[in-house]
Formats: structure tokens, C-alpha cells, sequence
């Protein structure tokens, strides 16, 4: 039985806002943090660098402080939010999000940053940081259930190695934090 986007777009946004059921990524505020300081540096840097030499006009201020906006553009960091089923990715223009127990396919892009492409039988897709679900525990159960599901279910076509991957970092990133903080390292 097919669904039409529509009725999945209202099922995922529903379940989106309903925030006691959502995992989000916890550092998300520290690294919009760090990208508004980033840029704001760039900008101040770029200003006291030409007003000590006296080649500040408005015309500089205004390109410098294009160029500070374009850094934070660059910069600013998805928020990423995973309840029972589904997970997404929001961005500065646009919302991108999956039917986690839906999957049909995770790939684990490296490059120059390593990126996790995951996408539902409906043609969803979202592209994430493995980083993020590495360092928010609730964040990666909620998406490992679901895939769990997706696997049971023979959808999962391809990617079951990707994420068996990922769990072994994430187990391993876990037992280090835990001995860590037990005094055990």
C-alpha cells in the first residue's frame, strides 16, 4: 500500500513536534555558538585591520561584512532530532528528513568530511556528520532501533555493514567514556 508524500510529510512533521519523544543533538547550541564567534572574529578582525591602516570606507565594512555572513552560512550547523521512526536534519533553508523504519540504504561518504547518507523506501534522504550520533547517545539508539526494524523487515538493502561500523565506534567511543569518568583509563 503506497502513501502519498503528502500523507508522510504530515506523519513525519507530526511526529517532529512532539518534543518529549525527540532525541536531539545535544551540541548543537555549542556549535551555533562557535559559528557565531567564528564569523564574528573574521568580521572583527577584517574592520581593525583596515581602520589601523586607514582604508576603512563603508563600502569595505559592507563587503567584510558580507564575507561574515557567508562564513556563518557555511558554518551553521544542521539540528538534527530522531523520534520513534523517523529522524531529521534542519537546516538554515531547508528541512531534510527519513522514515528510519523505513531504510533502504545507509553509505558512509568519506572525503573530507565524512558524511552518513541515509534514505526510506518513501525517497526521503538525509545526509548527516556520524560525529553527531557518536556524541548523543539517544540521538544514535532511535535511529539503530529503527534500522534494527528495517533489517528485520528486508528492506535494508544496502548499508548494514555502514552501520554496524558506527556501532562499533559508538560502543567503543561509549566504553571509553565510561572509563574515564570511573577512573579505569
Amino acid at each position: 500500500m503506497a502513501r502519498s508524500d503528502d500523507a508522510r510529510d504530515d506523519e513525519v512533521r507530526t511526529h517532529a513536534h512532539q518534543p518529549a519523544e525527540a532525541a536531539h543533538d545535544r551540541r548543537w547550541a555549542g556549535n551555533l555558538r562557535n559559528t557565531i564567534r567564528c564569523s564574528g572574529v573574521l568580521l572583527g578582525l577584517l574592520l581593525l585591520v583596515d581602520w589601523g591602516t586607514g582604508d576603512l570606507t563603508w563600502w569595505r565594512a559592507a563587503l567584510w561584512t558580507t564575507l561574515a555572513v557567508l562564513l556563518f552560512l557555511v558554518l551553521f550547523p544542521p539540528r538534527v532530532a530522531a523520534g520513534a521512526g523517523w529522524l531529521a536534519s534542519r537546516g538554515l533553508l531547508r528541512e531534510q528528513w527519513v522514515r528510519t523504519d523505513h531504510l533502504v540504504s545507509v553509505r558512509c561518504l568519506d572525503g573530507v568530511g565524512r558524511r552518513l547518507v541515509l534514505r526510506d523506501a518513501f525517497g526521503g534522504r538525509v545526509e548527516i556528520d556520524p560525529r553527531v550520533l557518536t556524541a548523543n547517545p539517544p540521538l544514535w539508539h532511535r535511529v539503530d532501533e529503527d534500522a534494527r526494524i528495517s533489517a528485520a523487515r528486508g528492506m535494508l538493502l544496502c548499508g548494514g555493514t555502514a552501520l554496524h561500523r558506527l556501532s562499533e565506534r559508538i560502543d567503543g567511543e561509549t566504553a571509553r567514556t565510561v572509563f574515564k569518568v570511573s577512573g579505569m583509563e
